[in-house]
């Protein structure tokens, strides 16, 4: 089961302490079932890599400083197990760079099974701290020092931007902070030879998202996860009482939490740093807030960052807000500040795998590093892992700061990067009150174009759909053009089950899990002429459709009879949506994220609930059709020891040798295993088979359980991801759609395209957001199976085996960029 294109693969074995238990109980297994288990060993170049790394000695330390973000604690277990697999002796260092200057204990040696059992606690297990010592040379000296003595000439560093300044200034200074130690005779000759640069390796962990030359630091999406808690339940009480609340998030010099909380739960007004509102918008406040009210609104939110400004720079305050609402308009308002509630509580699913791939990459980075390498940062860009020179990220996140206190907004604004500045303009765009009277009437029926946008819902339902609906109805009404909401798919379509959408229709919506248009599976290929007509009849001059597999196919359906029907001679854009992941032309599908996190939440429970109790191993089944997204992702989040796919063929010694090992885990006193399997792994080797395996070769060691997940993967309310990713997709779709209406209108009013370029899907492909041609999708799509013919989280699956005691090859995925500016592309 190794990476698919592995252009650079790193194979080791653990060593010392830390060496695999699983060697000691495996000694009298039978060679086939010892064959299966080292499947995953491919011998390449690296090993040699990995064996100079041990020769050597080499040690690398992992510390956590500044605040504390969810997420940090996978980033830590990461580092450790992938330090330990390719070889470096590692240690966490405690309390941060207090821990580095105090040393003895605050410094200590990490074993596999000592970051067991953290990846899904909140905060940071070995302790963070502020340290005015280490500002003082001497400091800096002093924690020199501890790490020669121990080995140590690598450092990963997860922290914002004064932990990273910080160690880059202790990287210059290291050559002379160690002479300086010999020349006292505190460390002899050989130390200092063997420690003479200092090589630093940074991950960002802040729930700001304050640090640019990265999408997302670590801790973001939890943040994220705790205010839209927070707001969703708010929204009860205020609609039983017809209240406003004002909320208080976090954000002192950066608004990213409150911009893009605003977008995921449609709030009436934000208040960030970086957009302070025009003069006198209390009163474009107030009419908003009003206007909302008296056409039915129960319910008013406004999210103010605790660094709030308006034009001139005064600050403006929850406290402000409350008063003018309750002098101006008499609403009954409440305050709410969330505070620290938003650092607390569990990882999400994404910050865990984030965590994880950047916590590998970062021991790979350093892996690679000369003497002469520059520090850099491990980040995210759309959904590439990039390495981006450290200081040049310090430098624009000070600029920031430096705009914003000379009142510089629109400068501020641009250096966060091109994805906040899609933020903005969404919001800007979608929190109208509705769009001005002359462009288009608030009911959507007198709009000031003849042309008009038609969306619907193709597939099962999922989280996202909502808020992409939404998006698209608000997006397109701005713009002055109609949209038709088709309910129940084209099936209603048939049967008339059409309605104009209105602005305010549509609100609340971006909140709701499953579909309010109503979705099924049908495809048109049965009632091509039926559908047809119904675009001729109802004027459709462009076409949304926000579903999975089934939407895919039919746009495609549609596209390939363009020559029939001059009806499907109009643009049609597809936006991925199905908890499977399973279209091609998009890295993330909505509604994979909030399946994904309630797996992960569901996985934290039951290994909760064998807290106390006998060693237990749990067997997880997931859905996804054909597709292993889910069951690999989630087992990465939720610390699995094995995930079963379709992709990935697997026979019975496979499974034997999972057991074994397992086994051997268990003995080496692990309290709980997690084995997670896709729905359609395999036909002969189902849940049941995999359980009663797990469960008859356990006896005497560990007992086994079985649980399948069903439905309730695909409920529950979308996640912030899902929400945002949906509302900008859905924008960014409509814009697409209005511009090939323009671009292709006849004098006869009619709209028509025959371009293969016409009927695309829009989604994240690696460092972008892109439209691909349907035409050009179906090469790479294996219909039989229902899944693109090459899946990028594949290339992960190697990380999960690493991270779970199995030898395995992992192809190295940070790419390196030359400044900040590069790693700044139209990403989500």
């Amino acid at each position: 089961m190794s990476s698919p294109g592995v252009k650079r693969s790193l194979n080791g074995e653990q060593t010392g302490t830390s060496k695999m238990a699983r060697s000691e109980s495996q000694d009298n297994l039978p060679n086939d079932v010892c064959d299966s288990v080292h499947r995953f060993h491919r011998p390449s170049v690296a090993e040699q890599i990995c064996a100079d790394v041990r020769s050597t000695g080499r040690s690398i330390a992992v510390f956590t400083s500044g605040g504390d973000s969810q997420g940090m604690n996978a980033a830590v277990r990461a580092v450790v197990r992938m330090g330990i697999y390719v070889g470096f002796r590692v240690y966490c260092i405690h309390e941060g760079y207090q821990g580095m200057i105090d040393g003895g204990d605050h410094i200590c040696e990490m074993g596999w099974a000592d970051v067991s059992g953290i990846i899904q606690l909140g905060g940071t297990v070995i302790g963070s701290a502020r340290c005015k010592d280490f500002r003082e040379r001497e400091g800096r000296k002093t924690a020199c020092f501890n790490l020669v003595r121990r080995g140590i000439s690598n450092l990963v560093v997860i922290g914002g931007d004064g932990s990273l300044t910080g160690a880059n200034l202790f990287k210059q200074e290291w050559s002379q902070l160690i002479t300086e130690l010999k020349n006292e005779g505190k460390i002899n000759e050989q130390e200092m030879r063997k420690n003479s640069h200092l090589n630093i390796v940074g991950m960002v962990g802040s729930i700001d998202n304050d640090f640019c030359g990265t999408d997302m630091t670590i801790g973001t999406d939890s943040a994220l996860h705790r205010i839209i808690e927070a707001v969703d339940a708010i929204s009860t009480t205020a609609q039983s009482h017809q209240r406003t609340f004002v909320l208080e998030v976090m954000g002192r010099h950066c608004g990213y939490l409150a911009l893009v909380a605003g977008l995921a739960c449609g709030a009436d007004w934000i208040l960030i740093p970086e957009w302070p509102p025009e003069d006198g918008w209390e009163d474009h406040l107030c009419d908003k807030l009003s206007q909302t009210r008296t056409i039915g609104s129960r319910l008013n939110i406004v999210i103010v960052a605790e660094g709030a400004i308006d034009k001139h720079g005064n600050a403006i305050t929850t406290e402000y807000v409350k008063k003018l609402l309750v002098t101006r308009i008499s609403h009954d308002t409440r305050i709410t500040v969330l505070g620290h509630v938003q650092r607390g509580g569990s990882p999400s699913a994404f910050d865990r795998i984030l965590a994880s791939r950047m916590g590998a990459e970062a021991v790979l980075t350093l892996l690679d590093a000369k003497e002469d390498t520059k520090a850099c940062v491990v980040s995210l860009d759309g959904n590439q892992a990039v390495r981006v020179p450290l200081m040049e990220c310090v430098e624009r996140t000070q600029a920031v700061a430096k705009a914003l206190k000379e009142k510089n907004f629109e400068l501020a604004s641009k250096l966060r990067g091109r994805s906040f500045m899609n933020n903005l303009y969404t919001y800007q765009t979608l929190s109208h009150r509705k769009p001005p009277d002359n462009i288009c009437s608030a009911d959507g029926t007198h709009c000031q174009s003849s042309f008009q946008l038609a969306v619907m819902n193709i597939g099962a339902p999922a989280a996202g759909m909502n808020a992409a609906v939404r998006s698209c109805v608000r997006a397109s009404l701005f713009k002055g053009y109609g949209v038709l909401g088709i309910y129940d798919g084209f099936e209603g379509l048939l049967e008339d089950h059409v309605k104009r959408m209105s602005w305010i229709g549509v609100r609340g919506w971006v909140r709701d899990g499953g579909s309010k248009l109503g979705t099924n599976r049908t495809t048109p290929e049965k009632i091509l002429d039926k559908v047809a007509e119904k675009f001729r009849q109802y004027k459709i001059s462009g076409l949304l459709i926000v579903g999975g597999f089934e939407a895919y196919k039919s746009v495609m359906i549609l596209s390939e009879n363009r020559d029939k029907y001059p009806e499907f001679c109009i643009p049609m854009v597809i936006i991925p949506c199905t908890v499977s992941n399973n279209v091609p032309g998009s890295d993330f599908s909505l509604g994979c994220d909030t399946a994904l996190n309630a797996i992960t939440d569901i996985c934290d429970r039951i290994k909760q609930s064998a807290t106390g109790s006998k060693r237990r191993v749990f067997v997880v089944e997931t859905m996804g059709g054909y597709c292993g997204y889910l069951a690999t992702m989630a087992a990465l989040a939720g610390g699995a020891d094995a995930a079963y796919i379709f992709e990935e063929p697997f026979t019975i010694k496979d499974l034997q040798g999972d057991v074994y090992h397992l086994k051997a885990k268990i003995a080496d006193n692990i309290q709980r295993g997690l084995i997670v399997r896709n729905e359609n792994a395999s036909v002969n080797y189902s849940t049941d088979f995999i359980y009663h395996l797990y469960s008859e070769e356990g006896k005497g060691i560990f007992t086994a359980r079985k649980n399948v997940l069903g439905h309730m993967q695909q409920g529950g309310s979308p996640t912030p991801f899902d929400r945002n990713m949906g509302t900008k997709l859905a924008a960014k779709a409509v814009h697409y759609l209005l511009d090939q209406i323009e671009r292709n209108k006849r004098d006869d009013g009619t709209v028509y395209t025959n371009n293969s370029d016409t009927a695309c899907l829009l989604g994240m492909h690696k460092r972008v957001l892109a439209f691909r041609s349907i035409k050009q999708l179906k090469e790479i799509t294996d219909f039989q199976y229902r899944i693109p013919k090459e899946q990028w989280w594949m290339k992960i699956r190697p990380l999960l085996r690493i991270l779970a005691k199995h030898e395995s090859t992992y192809e190295v995925e940070g790419i390196a960029v030359k400044s900040v500016s590069d790693s700044d592309t139209d990403s989500s």
